[in-house]
């Protein structure tokens, strides 16, 4: 048996899921002027959560977001709503990172900084202690770590092996006096990880978190990552992720062995109304129990990717969500949701 199934751990997104959280858009955020598209992609992604898992919603206003679940036709005998303010919604980068030990269930509640800085996170950064608070998770200890880290960074194989980024990881506004052995030594011990992977290339444009993983690659069952992958030369994404596919290739598993990689379709480009470039990417899925839900941007490669993704898991079923007004403030599916593992090993 896999002592990393014994020993403390991240486990794999893929895993058996308690639930999942979503921070719901309201009008103190910069939603508010596009309100009610991204509710409606919301409401979908909450509906199709709860056909699988329990799901936890945070919002100021719960009767009115209670009554928006119900018209998109979420399981609300699944659904806790909490009234909690919030900043933004992207539930990834400030909810509970929870790690197993031997069966038993903690949460890391890591410090969140609005992304090395850039935007307010007051709130935010309060919403997991403030939901442990409440009761959520039963009696799961809660530990605060103090250190800044957002789920988006980082990529666990659920055996020790942690995929992440330098330009996030070492970004001078969250944790300027950390070495990457300094982080590597910390998050070794807070994850139980042994191994890092870390990509030196890979960059989106219009991405506000300096490249976090969740945008790039990600790892999937049988040792296989799925990337992003860029086939057009005349695209200013070009070189960069060339370059890192070519450090996948590189990689090596536990065992010595070269990671099974699938590319992912380039979606054609997506702007703002500005003229500005947005970061559509399939790699930002999420992985429930029975299913995977695939971000869609109305692209010709939607299709596409989602059959890549399909490769990857098989026995899931696949689900497209039109995800193009999240593109509009930086993000897609998987940043605004973060997945509650169950405690004993899958």
């Amino acid at each position: 048996m896999d002592a990393y199934l014994s020993e403390k751990r991240l486990p794999a997104e893929w895993e058996k899921q308690e639930g999942a959280l979503l921070a719901w858009p309201h009008e103190k955020t910069d939603w508010l002027p596009c309100l009610e598209s991204v509710e409606r992609v919301y409401g979908e992604i909450a509906m199709h959560i709860s056909r699988y898992e329990r799901l936890t919603v945070v919002t100021p206003d719960p009767e009115r977001v209670r009554d928006k679940m119900r018209r998109s036709g979420a399981d609300m005998e699944r659904v806790r709503i909490f009234e909690i303010e919030t900043n933004d919604t992207w539930a990834r980068d400030f909810g509970p990172i929870t790690v197993v030990e031997n069966g038993k269930r903690t949460i890391l509640d890591f410090a969140f900084n609005g992304w090395g800085l850039k935007f307010p996170a007051d709130l935010d950064n309060r919403v997991t202690r403030r939901l442990w608070e409440l009761g959520t998770w039963g009696d799961m200890p809660l530990e605060t770590v103090g250190l800044v880290l957002e789920g988006g960074s980082i990529e666990s194989d659920g055996r020790g092996t942690i995929l992440t980024t330098a330009q996030c990881l070492l970004s001078p506004n969250r944790n300027p006096h950390l070495s990457r052995d300094e982080i590597e030594a910390l998050l070794g011990e807070l994850l139980g990880a042994d191994r890092f992977l870390w990509l030196e290339n890979g960059r989106l444009a219009g991405d506000d978190t300096d490249s976090h993983v969740d945008t790039l690659a990600r790892f999937s069952p049988e040792d296989t990552i799925l990337y992003t992958a860029c086939d057009d030369p005349d695209d200013l994404h070009y070189d960069s992720l060339l370059a890192m596919a070519d450090e996948l290739k590189r990689f090596k598993t536990r065992t010595g062995k070269p990671y099974r990689l699938i590319p992912l379709p380039w979606p054609s480009p997506r702007h703002d109304e500005a003229g500005e470039r947005i970061p559509a990417t399939y790699a930002n899925f999420l992985v429930l129990n029975g299913a995977v839900l695939v971000p869609t941007y109305g692209s010709d490669r939607d299709a596409a990717a989602m059959s890549a993704i399909g490769k990857a898991f098989p026995g899931r079923r696949i689900v497209g969500i039109h995800c193009l007004p999240l593109l509009l403030q930086h993000g897609s599916l998987h940043c605004a949701t973060m997945q509650i593992p169950e405690g004993a090993p899958a």
